[in-house]
């Protein structure tokens, strides 16, 4: 395995530690700063912080960071799995020369906070937003896979130039095991043998409820070991410094298997009631707090003390190794643009987070005269473009490659190299089926930084499955992709239980997601462009599996707005608002429409992605929807969320049935003589009365 073939000399000497009163000092400090942030704020979690300060302070003299510098891209990575022991974190960030003042810490949970109440990526030191349980630890999943893959594609060992060889450490507790998630993602990673990830696991037997003898009494470490990992326990997580330092370093030597070590804690260890739950969610009572001080040898009287020993011994023997190993990484890398100046000035780019300015050139154009397809075909036919010219793109299915198509011809797997079906250069990652997982990982590929673009394919109805790490990747402005084909109605056979009727209206309800419905090649490569130019919104494309015409009128730079005018008359009696696979059943209705004796004025717009749109100018949103000109929209799916653009609504609000996807749409009457239908309907009701614009509102959304 390339990024493990050499240590740094800083990781060397840390390897090499004793423990002395000094450290006994700062975990003392780093258990009563978290005591008392909860307590200034009277609300969160003390007793992980007091059970896991030891390990938290061992891991630490480990670890190589450089807080100057919060993107090198070698920094060892650490990642808290939920939020209980968020309080623990901050306090080490604070010593640790991160920007979190003790002003800071004293503001815990308050609003516009540097310590919130879960950690949150867009903290200087979080690498992700975590706090529902079990997505940290596939968020570390994901950290890792990407430091495998950037290593093996740059790193060169016979020159002794390494740029990436840190590893991703994460804590996690019983409640992160035992969500369904975690167990993805850990069965993955164990599959992939990632050797660069190691997992704290506290062994506290406590959650919320009480005692874990309540729902949770599995051999955690057996079933580690039938995923692959290796299994270690510390017996006593609550002082022994050594046993922690000595299972660490093991798990740092083994290349083969991502470690889990097992560390038995008490939670709320030291306060009059460690070990019970009631220590878990809730602030220590006063006369707690006072004894806890004076059992560590603090003043009871005074709070968020750090003796000036702690903050230098911190400086000393934590801050600085780390900000040498960054500028030994300096100098190796300088070497390395000069003896790989292609590589080198592709490794630049993507540190520096940019795209080759051309990268757009490479996206198909389509025509009327293009023969009719799938976007689920189109889809695959612009990312092979776009995989074949940015190295960045990394993705895959959650077994649903031959559906979905996402897998580019010739390109290789991302797998360890000793199972001979791929190598950890390889950008094409077998998932399985664990679409949350998927979803939770690609966040944590993101957040790698060396701006991966991670992508993931599954059916729209099973975008649901993972909507947790959706919502987490919106919230942390992680840009991820999700590739969703069968995407209506007109999957057909696979009936009700496949057909994502609701799907897209809770998705589009997400803040900062784009959700993409194409309804040709030209709206897909513009879905495609969107979300690999996005620096910080992710993107769900939304695609499908029957045949669909290239549409005159379709444009990919028009798309980029959200919406526009796709087929157009003057002085319309009534605008027919669409997406995807109904958007030519709106023109081919219009034409209907025009064709009548009395001919009806059909102006038909196309609105691939709401997230864009509502971006646009009020001046651009009126002029695709203005005043005095009733809007219908048309869409295979539940209709409520199209209010804010339509004054009818025709869809589904009702689940699907099975049969041939074009009998089912019959069955529905979504065929241009029904939209027709109806448009006339609407013409008549709407005759004579005012009629505003739908995005017009008084009040801003």
């Amino acid at each position: 395995m390339l990024f493990h073939n050499l240590l740094s000399i800083s990781q060397e000497n840390k390897n090499k530690m004793k423990f002395e009163d000094i450290d006994k000092l700062a975990i003392s400090t780093i258990r009563l700063l978290s005591v008392d942030q909860v307590s200034s704020a009277q609300s969160g979690h003390p007793g992980a912080p007091l059970g896991l300060a030891p390990t938290a302070h061992v891991l630490w003299r480990h670890m190589n960071f450089n807080p100057n510098n919060i993107d090198w891209i070698n920094k060892d990575r650490f990642v808290l799995s939920n939020g209980h022991a968020c309080a623990l974190l901050y306090s080490m960030l604070h010593l640790s020369g991160y920007e979190f003042s003790i002003d800071d810490l004293k503001q815990f949970r308050h609003i516009d906070s540097r310590t919130p109440g879960h950690p949150e990526a867009e903290l200087p030191g979080v690498e992700t937003t975590t706090g529902p349980l079990g997505q940290g630890i596939s968020n570390a999943v994901g950290l890792a896979i990407a430091q495998a893959n950037f290593a093996a594609t740059y790193n060169k060992p016979k020159d002794n130039m390494i740029l990436s060889d840190s590893h991703t450490y994460v804590f996690l507790g019983d409640g992160c095991l035992q969500e369904g998630v975690a167990s993805e993602s850990c069965s993955l990673a164990g599959h992939l043998k990632l050797g660069n990830l190691i997992a704290f696991y506290d062994d506290n037997h406590i959650t919320i409820d009480g005692d874990t003898k309540l729902s949770f009494d599995e051999d955690v470490l057996k079933r580690f070991e039938a995923y692959g990992w290796e299994t270690l326990t510390v017996e006593n997580g609550n002082d022994d410094l050594d046993a922690i330092s000595e299972a660490l370093e093991k798990a740092q030597q083994n290349k083969e298997q991502p470690t889990i070590i097992k560390v038995t804690t008490t939670i709320g260890f030291g306060s009059l009631n460690q070990g019970k739950e009631v220590v878990h969610g809730s602030a220590l009572k006063d006369d707690d707090v006072k004894q806890l001080k004076e059992k560590f040898g603090f003043d009871p009287s005074k709070s968020f003390v750090v003796p000036q020993e702690v903050y230098d011994y911190y400086k000393t023997n934590i801050i600085q190794p780390g900000i040498e190993a960054n500028e030994k990484w300096n100098q190796t890398f300088q070497k390395y643009l000069t003896k790989y100046p292609e590589e080198g000035k592709e490794v630049s780019r993507r540190l520096n987070k940019e795209l080759p300015p051309d990268w757009e050139s490479v996206l198909p154009a389509f025509s009327p005269e293009d023969s009719a397809m799938a976007t689920r075909k189109l889809s695959e036919m612009v990312l092979t473009k776009i995989v074949e010219e940015l190295p960045e793109v990394i993705g895959g299915s959650a077994d649903l490659t031959p559906s979905n198509l996402t897998k580019s011809k010739g390109s290789v797997d991302f797998q360890p190299p000793s199972s001979g079906i791929g190598d950890y250069s390889g950008r094409y990652i077998r998932y399985g089926i664990r679409e949350h997982g998927m979803g939770a990982i690609m966040n944590g590929i993101s957040a790698f930084g060396a701006n991966f673009k991670p992508y993931g394919g599954t059916f729209l109805n099973f975008v649901s499955y993972g909507v947790g790490a959706l919502r987490l990747a919106a919230l942390s402005d992680e840009p991820v992709i999700w590739v969703a084909t069968h995407d209506s109605i007109g999957l057909g056979e696979d009936g009700p239980t496949h057909q994502p009727i609701e799907t897209l209206t809770h998705l589009r309800a997400i803040p900062n997601l784009h959700v993409w419905r194409p309804a040709d090649g030209n709206e897909t490569v513009a879905a495609y462009k969107s979300a690999i130019n996005s620096k910080g919104t992710p993107s769900v494309i939304a695609l499908s599996r029957q045949n669909l015409p290239q549409l005159e009128g379709s444009c990919n730079k028009k798309s980029l707005h959200g919406a526009y005018i796709i087929h157009d008359v003057e002085n319309p009696d009534i605008i027919l608002t669409s997406t995807g696979s109904e958007v030519h059943l709106c023109i081919e209705a219009a034409k209907l429409l025009a064709a009548k004796k009395n001919s009806v004025k059909v102006r038909v717009i196309s609105q691939p992605d709401f997230h864009s749109f509502n971006l646009q100018s009020k001046e651009y949103q009126l002029s695709i929807y203005p005043d005095g000109v009733p809007v219908m929209s048309v869409e295979v799916g539940a209709s409520y969320i199209w209010g804010r653009y339509a004054h009818e609504s025709f869809g589904i609000n009702r689940f699907g049935c099975s049969g041939k996807g074009a009998d089912v749409y019959k069955y529905f009457d979504f065929v241009p003589e029904g939209i027709a239908k109806r448009a006339e309907t609407v013409i008549k009701a709407y005759e004579g009365k005012t009629v505003y614009s739908p995005v017009n509102k008084i009040l801003p959304l």
